[in-house]
């Protein structure tokens, strides 16, 4: 890594950004005295939220820190310009909140800012909710809440569009051991909320609660979720609560909607119902879902105002009680399927607890995956779901490694009417080649052509497709790899603004935060040479994605990919002749 020489202008946008976007250290050996640098850090978050402008970053130090009252973060960014309470590095900061008293009103967090990234932080002990969410689009991420003294997690007041990533909630358990769920986007909730990668376990009440009291007619999405062992308590014993895994809905008065989608979910070990409807009135889609051992596998019972869908899902014993209005297509309940131990790997949950890997996702597990040799492999219905083989397989897991194809670049440009997609393989293994997709204005995505592979080799390839005469406004491309097995995967999409730029423009990148790839989009009014480059805070030239290279007006993504770099803050500066333009990212792993 060399030191480059700036010119004056990089160096004056460096400087302001670094001003604009302060980066504060809490440690649970700080003093909130302390300016809050790496070498004087605080001691509290509330101190640091206090301080911060949207932009900034707060990193907290590993270690335990004790505390007994709540952290209250009411501040809000805006969609390109979030706050980031984040851990530092690979260290774990835990928030002990064991010596708070019993109270609805002592929570650990309250979050009702909207905006604001959360991630690697744990959150044990809280009087009430570990963490309330109210505010409306943040992320949180990678973090735990583990023996609060009511829901580890609970969204209300209206929050909506929000997402939780890869975490973890158990033993919470309420003094009455009948009302502490894992997550609850619940009551007054808002619409839009999403969960991905989540854990709940023996919890007093409900792994996942969806029960609605004052908000109707909203919606929730989950994928690739764990819940189980609910209605338990931290010793083994039963709880007092209802004891399901997911409970999608339902409210006082048996009308309220609540319109959830479930898709690859496992259910097991719940005291009673797995996928529960309770008495939800709202719509209920069920992708891939597997279910076994619960009290109940499913409980779909009530009919309600919108359809009940149930596709591609599995239950190792009874399915559990469905009504006639159920939607059901290609469940191992159904003709000609039948169901056995010896269709999966293992039945043995060991492993599900197990710390997740480093980037925050789950553990590998071999629980309920399908055996080789199955019927239930490659007989479900496409639903619009990644799969390997000529069908989707039926369950949570798809059987199946990814296709060895290291796809290293995918990028997209525009040229006169013509989106031109360049992409790199550094290696390939029975790659028989590459569909292009795309979709335009909410439609779906649709094959538009398709480019050979270069079979097996461990030489780098480079790729294009020119799609002439392309719509105006928003494409979004994706490549189909294919083997010549007939199994293929999916690549990530790149984006593309397809309108003349009348103007010299660097967006914010996408994803951002990001592990390790992300897109960096930017629009020319003229033809010109163009540089590109990636800095670090402290002015090093990290890597040079375009060096002053001829570039004809049009709009470009450039996909960087930083998997050989440590987390922390980045800027990525974009030069036309004298026009410079920057922008800070941040690398989360």
């Amino acid at each position: 890594m060399n030191r480059i020489n700036f010119s004056a202008t990089v160096l004056f946008i460096l400087f302001f950004i670094l001003q604009a976007y302060a980066q504060i250290y809490v440690s649970p050996t700080g003093d909130d005295n302390n300016p809050g640098t790496i070498e004087q850090p605080l001691k509290s978050i509330t101190a640091a939220v206090s301080s911060a402008q949207a932009g900034d970053t707060v990193f907290v130090r590993g270690g335990v820190y004790s505390l007994t009252t709540t952290i209250s973060i009411s501040k809000s960014g805006s969609e390109g310009n979030r706050y980031y309470l984040l851990s530092y590095q690979d260290e774990r900061p835990v928030l002990d909140f064991s010596s708070m008293l019993v109270g609805s009103s002592n929570r650990g967090i309250r979050l009702s800012g909207s905006y604001w990234y959360i991630k690697g932080i744990d959150i044990k002990g809280a009087g009430d909710n570990g963490m309330n969410m109210s505010g409306s689009n943040n992320i949180i991420e990678f973090c735990s809440f583990y023996e609060n003294r009511d829901t580890g997690l609970q969204i209300g007041g209206g929050a909506s569009n929000n997402q939780i990533i890869n975490c973890d909630s158990y033993f919470n358990a309420d003094p009455d051991h009948n009302d502490a769920d894992g997550f609850a986007p619940k009551l007054d909730v808002g619409t839009n909320n999403y969960f991905y990668g989540c854990r709940a376990w023996q919890n007093s009440d409900d792994g996942w609660d969806g029960y609605l009291r004052g908000a109707d007619d909203v919606s929730t999405i989950l994928d690739n979720c764990w819940i189980f062992n609910n209605g338990y308590l931290k010793n083994g014993t039963d709880s007092d609560g209802n004891g399901n895994g997911f409970k999608m809905g339902g409210s006082d008065d048996k009308m309220l909607m609540h319109n959830v989608t479930l898709r690859n979910c496992l259910a097991f070990d719940n005291r009673e119902r797995g996928f529960d409807q309770n008495n939800n009135r709202g719509s209920m889609t069920l992708y891939n879902c597997t279910a076994y051992r619960n009290g109940s596998n499913y409980y779909v019972s009530l009919a309600g105002n919108k359809a009940a869908t149930i596709v591609n899902c599995i239950a190792l014993g009874y399915q559990g009680p469905l009504g006639t209005f159920v939607i059901q297509q290609t469940n191992s309940w159904q003709s000609p399927f039948t169901v056995a131990n010896d269709d999966f790997i293992s039945i043995d949950t060991s492993g599900v607890r197990d710390p997740r890997k480093t980037d925050g996702s789950l553990p590998d597990i071999n629980f309920l995956h399908l055996a080789s040799g199955s019927d239930l492999i490659n007989a479900g219905t496409d639903v619009g779901l990644p799969f390997n083989g000529i069908a989707p397989d039926l369950g949570a897991f798809e059987l199946g490694e990814t296709v060895p194809v290291e796809l290293v670049a995918f990028s997209a440009s525009v040229t006169g009417k013509d989106i031109i997609l360049n992409w790199a393989t550094a290696s390939e293994l029975n790659n028989y080649g590459f569909e292009v997709q795309k979709k335009f204005d909410g439609s779906d995505f649709i094959t538009i052509g398709f480019v050979p592979g270069s079979g097996t080799t461990t030489e780098t390839n480079q790729y294009q497709f020119i799609h002439k005469n392309s719509e105006q406004g928003i494409n979004i491309y994706r490549l189909k790899q294919i083997d010549f097995s007939g199994t293929f995967s999916f690549s990530d999409e790149v984006q593309i603004n397809f309108n003349a730029p009348d103007e010299f423009i660097l967006f914010q990148n996408y994803p951002n935060p990001f592990n390790p790839g992300t897109a960096i989009t930017f629009s020319l009014a003229e033809k010109a040479p163009v540089s590109l480059q990636i800095y670090n805070l402290v002015g090093e030239l990290i890597v040079s994605l375009i060096t002053n290279e001829l570039k004809e007006p049009g709009t470009y993504s450039i996909n960087f990919n930083a998997s050989g770099l440590s987390s922390g803050t980045y800027i990525y500066v974009l030069k036309q002749g004298e026009n410079i333009l920057s922008k800070k990212m941040i690398l989360l792993k």
